[in-house]
């Protein structure tokens, strides 16, 4: 039996799950924050312990005063590191050269998601994949076709987003954008913050977005 009067720690995953249902998204979340703001003030509340996990890739315009993801401590998922990738490599049976690494990470950065991705592929295709693998990626043959298109749909309805995109595609440095365009690529995925600026997270979205922007603007 758990101690008396010890934490109780829920977690929650996958809630960006909810996020395509505004009315049940604005209760359940607000619910979440209710429960946050009763911590700080009734003793047994203090003993939850939220840790809520979702993707931000997705934009929704919930009540900022009902929505928990603007409280407590926000803890976002690192990209990989070289080494970390070639460690990764290594626990998937791949005896993955600095030079390989390199190549996979010059099309998706430390991505952890798309790495892995690319790591499962080689895992059952072998190394020799790779240069397969990253020849394809941009397109809509390639492994991360899923990923690009559910990108692309979210970018569609919202031309201003995909002009912001394509000023970044098109610079060679980091340029500043709107505040809120800043805000919803970078919760995208697409781009990285630096300073007040932003830049592309990696080359496969400037590869496979630059032509259909140009088409979509």
């Amino acid at each position: 039996m758990p101690e008396a009067g010890a934490p109780v720690v829920l977690c929650l995953d996958e809630v960006d799950r909810v996020f395509p249902y505004p009315e049940v998204a604005s209760e359940f979340l607000g619910l979440l924050r209710a429960w946050h703001e009763r911590g700080k003030v009734e003793q047994v509340w203090k003993r939850l312990r939220l840790v809520v996990v979702h993707s931000t890739d997705v934009y929704i315009p919930l009540n900022i005063n009902e929505s928990p993801f603007n409280v407590g401590v926000p803890i976002e998922l690192p990209e990989f590191t070289p080494q970390q990738v070639q460690e990764l490599a290594r626990q998937h049976g791949q005896d993955w050269s600095e030079s390989l690494v390199e190549q996979l990470m010059e099309m998706v950065g430390g991505h952890p998601d798309l790495v892995q991705q690319a790591l499962s592929h080689c895992q059952i295709n072998g190394n020799d994949s790779l240069a397969q693998l990253l020849q394809a990626a941009p397109t809509d043959a390639g492994i991360y076709a899923n990923h690009l298109r559910h990108l692309w749909r979210m970018l569609q309805p919202h031309p201003d987003l995909a002009k912001a995109l394509l000023q970044v595609i098109d610079a060679n440095a980091p340029v500043h954008l709107d505040l809120i365009a800043a805000y919803k690529l970078y919760s995208m995925g697409l781009v990285k913050k630096q300073g007040n600026q932003v830049r592309l997270s990696c080359n496969l979205y400037r590869l496979y977005f630059r032509d259909r922007l140009g088409e979509l603007l």
